[in-house]
């Protein structure tokens, strides 16, 4: 399950549980919507109470983030799992935002919005 909150050029995402490809559909008609403004927006993403994600959500990710990486600034993503902050990474060769890993809520939100 996800919950998606918009604001300005922030959308903020927090995934509980597992992480499906019906949850990872809505966050992209989410982000598709909001780019049309033209601006480049952010994305906190909190992934600490996520359990897993399933293989097609990954390979989703993959294809959503060859088409729209561009469409990103600033990338937040609160996780304490480092398989996770290891993904973050690799996504960063792929995207021209600006990704950082965090622990904490306060910490990311600040350095997103900034």
């Amino acid at each position: 399950m996800i919950t998606i909150e918009e604001t300005d050029n922030l959308i903020s995402v927090a995934v509980f549980g597992e992480f499906t490809l019906a949850d990872y559909k809505e966050f992209e008609e989410q982000v598709i919507y909001k780019s049309r403004s033209g601006s480049r927006m952010n994305l906190l993403l909190d992934w600490r109470d996520m359990l897993g994600y399933t293989v097609d959500v990954a390979w989703e990710d993959i294809k959503f983030i060859r088409e729209h990486g561009s469409e990103f600034n600033r990338i937040a993503i609160i996780t304490n799992n480092q398989w996770q902050a290891w993904g973050a990474w690799v996504s960063n060769l792929f995207i021209d935002a600006s990704i950082r890993v965090f622990s904490d809520y306060a910490s990311a939100r600040a350095w997103v919005v900034a």
